[in-house]
């Protein structure tokens, strides 16, 4: 029995798709828009052959508020949206800031806009950890609570901030025009999910992050060296207060952090508790170089990298303190970073191409023999 209609924006990106498939595992359908930029279509593919469900598509752009609408439309029965359809990385944003606030800013801004004619009322939102900046500023913030201080040092932090302030202001005066109205106001919500860095992939080897172009993340990058599609990685800093000089990282399994979505998602629906925000993470910090260490031992041999200067807008430590998260939305994450290395190694080593070939037959097959 289904216990709602979400609509995934994003959702053949790489975190989207994970929250699609386990949206649909866990009995919701799933209605996906995505312009298909960074990802491909074939995921939905993958997704029905692990889950035996095919989340309906759409090849929109979310900054198109006419193409939003005609899907809200073809879909009354939506009552939620997760929204991650997004420019992502940290070091692109300081180069074409104008993409990054046109499509983060202005589709976040078209997507609610959509959203209220179509009188959806929640939203859960796929923020991020660079909205606090360089925690270290302010004492006792790190492992970073929610409670830290607002201070992105990137342009894409800086777009992250913007749409968790209009979410805000949106669910805010909706709930005022309601109450005015004698309507149920407790209806709109908007969970801000502030998340670290995802890794890993699907254990059943075939589905993974599959980014076009080169990765801007650490472990894709890891798993391109890997496999010998690049030279060697470029370590961006080893001058850092830390242990060994080099940037601290909070990493998340992607299946835990698809399980935070709907974990989030249930909470707005069960609580209606307006906006509330939480971070997603694993409250353990990794340095660079711990994780080359730890998919190096996966891979079996040491991978080669050089270390250069530091990124513009990158900060010492982003280490979550997921109390909130464990404490209300009784979610904690399950699986481990070798746990990640091992899936994200599965994935790229028998999937050279990506979602551009067909998956290992055996890999099928096993999954297949799963479910009978």
């Amino acid at each position: 029995m289904a216990v709602g209609t979400v609509l995934v924006t994003g959702g053949t990106g790489y975190i989207g798709s994970f929250t699609s498939l386990a949206l649909l595992e866990n009995g919701y359908e799933v209605v996906i828009v995505d312009n298909l930029y960074n990802s491909s279509k074939v995921v939905l593919d993958r997704i029905e052959l692990i889950c035996g469900k095919r989340p309906a598509f759409y090849e929109v752009d979310v900054t198109d508020e006419a193409g939003l609408d005609e899907v809200f439309a073809k879909h009354p029965e939506i009552d939620s949206v997760i929204h991650f359809a997004a420019l992502k990385a940290v070091g692109e944003s300081g180069e074409i800031p104008l993409e990054y606030y046109n499509v983060n800013v202005g589709g976040g801004i078209a997507l609610l806009r959509s959203m209220k004619r179509a009188n959806v009322p929640n939203i859960v939102f796929s923020s991020s950890a660079t909205v606090y900046g360089d925690a270290t500023r302010v004492p006792n913030m790190i492992p970073i609570p929610e409670e830290c201080p607002i201070g992105p040092t990137n342009t894409y932090g800086r777009t992250k901030v913007m749409i968790e302030t209009v979410i805000t202001d949106h669910v805010e005066a909706e709930r005022n025009r309601c109450k005015k109205a004698g309507q149920p106001y407790e209806r709109w919500n908007g969970a801000l999910l502030r998340y670290f860095n995802p890794c890993g992939a699907h254990p059943s080897g075939i589905m993974g992050e599959d980014p076009q172009g080169v990765p801007y993340n650490l472990l894709p990058l890891l798993g391109k060296v890997a496999t010998g599609d690049r030279k060697n990685l470029l370590v961006f800093g080893d001058d850092y207060a830390s242990k060994d000089g080099t940037a601290i990282r909070d990493y998340i399994h992607v299946l835990d952090l698809a399980n935070g979505h709907l974990a989030a998602l249930d909470y707005l629906q069960e609580h209606k508790p307006g906006v509330r925000a939480w971070n997603l993470g694993s409250g353990r910090g990794s340095t660079v170089f711990e994780m080359i260490k730890a998919f190096s031992k996966v891979v079996g041999h040491d991978l080669p990298y050089t270390v250069v200067e530091r990124r513009q807008g990158d900060v010492l430590d982003l280490t979550a303190r997921p109390a909130r998260a464990n404490e209300e939305l009784k979610w904690r994450t399950k699986l481990t970073l070798e746990n990640a290395c091992a899936d994200l190694w599965r994935w790229v080593e028998n999937n050279p191409q990506g979602y551009r070939q067909d998956p290992p037959a055996e890999f099928v097959e096993a999954l297949k023999a799963k479910k009978t």
